[in-house]
């Protein structure tokens, strides 16, 4: 039985919403994948264009909250950003795992420049990518503290 994963973000629209796209896309033959917000903030639709721009549809996800999600037991709870991480709340038997990236909204809200906004999601995707290729060791090194 594959260990259930949750990628924990505030709002559930973007950095959570990737992580899960890439960990179905990268490692689902050894993990499941779920994605929420401590509240939820609708799907956002550069997210989902960034992470089409390398062959991943991440449309059909919903945004949703933690009381949202399946009765599953979440082995690891990954918060991808501060916020989730100070307002986590308790997981029964989950190891939670701090892995802060960058909000692209908040980054972007002031820039005009299309090109220059979808650069900081596409740079926000990939260091997730990233992440979820290490989620082995980051996962064993975590079960060693």
């Amino acid at each position: 039985m594959n260990p259930n994963i949750l990628f924990l973000c505030t709002g559930n629209s973007c950095r959570s919403q990737m992580a899960e796209g890439w960990g179905k896309a990268l490692k689902s033959a050894h993990y499941n994948f779920y994605s929420a917000g401590i509240v939820t903030h609708g799907l956002n639709s550069l997210a989902v264009k960034v992470m089409q721009q390398v062959g991943i549809d991440i449309n059909q996800q919903e945004s949703k909250t933690i009381d949202q999600l399946p009765a599953v037991k979440m082995d690891y709870v990954i918060t991808v950003c501060s916020n989730a991480d100070k307002t986590c709340p308790v997981f029964a038997g989950g190891k939670v795992i701090a892995c802060h990236f960058d909000d692209p909204p908040s980054l972007t809200k002031d820039l005009q420049d299309k090109e220059a906004i979808l650069a900081v999601y596409q740079r926000v995707r990939d260091e997730i990518k990233i992440m979820v290729v290490q989620l082995d060791d980051l996962i064993n090194k975590r079960a060693l503290n």
